[in-house]
């Protein structure tokens, strides 16, 4: 077992699943564990099956594991479709309500337990989740008072008997089991260090970043998997004296949040992968007029709907190469929770000193795993608003009354004025336009203004904290593996057991991608045998971008998964050990 369990709850959607889950995952956490989860949800409310995975261990943890220990079943087709992951000494705790079985192929044990009769003796069938978490705890050798306070929380709004009655479910589901085992626990969890950690997902994280970062507007229309940054945003926001606004559409939230950023505002947007093909005209707005502007990408399977509940990285290009016209911009890609929180503070303050469209991109399993992590570092918080001026500069007769807010420079960055300033007055148009931003054709203007906005970032690589997070022991490696946003724990754990191998083995997880950081992966990359990017896509679109940007063409290879689901640490490690 190696200090971690791997725990898996599923059944037909809108029957309690992601509440078990959530429960259990939660107690846990507070019990001092490390535990990464990752929910598979059909895309309708209620009706499809739907799992939640959870890996529980006594050191950090970022990945899901292949193999499972316990499956909790709420119906048959669970079993299904799920029972090929466990062990030869897993175990099945079944509802016993639906006659369980297990495939004939399947070593492991079932045990039958009646979640639906406990729960209707106890006065209400839905309490069958409950009887199941405390048939888990009793396999893993927890007392079911454990849970009580995460219960009690959970449940006190509706009263002392309610909390009651689902603390007697979970102990007669410990019960039960207990005295089904011809054998102690069989998966007891080592000692904890009982230290309290977060336990969040990365969509939290971000919203969190941008109150910390300063943000007071949202505009946002809901869309999995980015919808939990607006709720969280709607619930905080206004105790900062911020508000959020729903709006009709994705194009009306990023023309509105361009709106506030050029009020003076921190304002961001966030969508996924449909709703950013509809802001691609309002990312070249903020690009042309240099308005400050932060979008989330939360990535997920498409094209069109898609998969619009499942993993996928396919939205590489169209974030970097999407607008028409050229235009400055940001692309940033956090890899973890940690990183998904600083990040979304640093890109408020990127959009405002370079004055462009800046993306972060996240993926389904980044934004919706939850995940333990240790305490966000608040200390170091810089907000940086850029050339802002408080007082215009003074003004002539004539042509010279308007400000020169588009005034070629040697950074391209012009300084920028808030609205209401005395003297202060310039035009905004998303034409082509001369300093003072009155449109204009000419074609020696044109091109000093282009080349003034697309020099903006010529710097960027190198001042970027941290543009790639690059692991590097040696320095004449086997091979190198490579990927963006969630693929990062994966990858890093499958670097673990190539090493043990004796593989040398470097990784990298790219956080600057566009403008990318050139120079520093082709260092990375320069004394490598192999190079294995790994990504949710089927047309290797960031090995794609390393060859456009380094070269490398001969030394790349690619793992590619493009069918909804996350990648197992194994499964790298086995493909790298192939290829070599």
């Amino acid at each position: 077992m190696n200090g971690q369990i791997s725990w898996k709850v599923g059944g037909q959607q809108g029957e309690g699943i992601e509440s078990t889950g959530e429960i259990f995952a939660l107690t846990l956490n507070r019990q001092g564990y490390y535990l990464y989860g990752y929910r598979h949800f059909s895309s309708r409310i209620k009706g499809g099956h739907t799992h939640n995975k959870i890996r529980i261990a006594t050191k950090p943890v970022r990945a899901i594991s292949e193999e499972l220990d316990i499956l909790v079943a709420f119906d048959q087709e669970t079993i299904d479709l799920n029972a090929h992951e466990l062990h030869k000494d897993g175990i099945v705790l079944a509802d016993a309500k639906f006659k369980p079985s297990l495939p004939s192929q399947s070593n492991a044990r079932l045990l039958s337990v009646p979640f639906s009769q406990i729960a209707k003796d106890l006065g209400s069938p839905v309490m069958k989740n409950m009887v199941a978490i405390g048939a888990s705890s009793a396999l893993v050798g927890m007392n079911p008072a454990v849970f009580n306070d995460v219960v009690a929380e959970i449940f006190e709004r509706k009263g002392k008997q309610v909390i009651q009655r689902n603390v007697l479910a979970i102990e007669e589901g410990a019960a039960f089991v207990i005295m089904e085992l011809s054998q102690h626990a069989p998966f007891i969890l080592p000692p904890s260090d009982r230290k309290q950690r977060l336990f969040m997902i990365g969509n939290d994280a971000l919203s969190l970043g941008f109150l910390a970062g300063g943000c007071r507007f949202m505009a946002a229309y809901p869309i999995t998997p980015a919808s939990e940054i607006m709720e969280y945003m709607i619930n905080e926001l206004p105790d900062y004296g911020g508000a959020v606004i729903q709006t009709e559409d994705e194009m009306a939230a990023a023309t509105m949040a361009i709106g506030a950023n050029y009020a003076g505002v921190r304002a961001v947007t966030a969508s996924a992968g449909p709703g950013l093909s509809l802001m691609m005209e309002s990312i070249g707005l903020s690009g042309m007029t240099e308005t400050p502007l932060v979008i989330v990408d939360t990535q997920r399977g498409g094209p069109s709907t898609g998969l619009p509940t499942k993993q996928e990285q396919s939205d590489l290009f169209a974030m970097i190469y999407g607008t028409h016209g050229e235009i400055p911009k940001i692309v940033m890609a956090p890899s973890t929770v940690q990183e998904a929180f600083h990040d979304a503070i640093e890109a408020l303050n990127l959009a405002e000193e370079y004055q462009v469209p800046v993306i972060i991109l996240s993926d389904l399993q980044l934004s919706l795993g939850k995940q333990t992590i240790d305490e966000l570092d608040y200390k170091h918080i810089n907000i940086r608003r850029g050339k802002i001026l408080h007082e215009a500069p003074e003004v002539t007769a004539g042509d010279k009354s308007y400000f020169d807010r588009y005034r070629v420079t040697g950074d391209g960055i012009s300084e920028r004025i808030l609205p209401g300033l005395k003297d202060g007055i310039y035009h905004v148009t998303g034409v082509e336009h001369d300093a003072t931003g009155k449109p204009s054709e000419k074609a020696g203007n044109r091109k000093e203004q282009m080349d003034k906005r697309l020099r903006k970032l010529n710097n960027l690589p190198q001042t970027f904290h941290e543009p790639i997070h690059a692991v590097t022991p040696f320095p004449d490696p086997d091979i190198v593996l490579i990927g963006f946003n969630s693929t990062r724990g994966p990858i890093q754990e499958a670097m673990d057991m190539l090493k043990a191998s004796g593989v040398k083995v470097n990784c990298a997880q790219i956080r600057l991608l566009e403008p990318f950081p050139a120079q520093e992966m082709q260092r990375l990359l320069q004394h490598a045998r192999v190079v294995l990017t790994v990504e949710h896509n089927a047309t290797g679109q960031l090995a794609n971008l390393i060859k456009m940007n380094v070269g490398c063409h001969d030394k790349i290879k690619s793992l590619l998964q493009y069918d909804g689901t996350p990648f197992y640490p194994k499964q790298v490690y086995q493909f790298a050990k192939e290829l070599l």
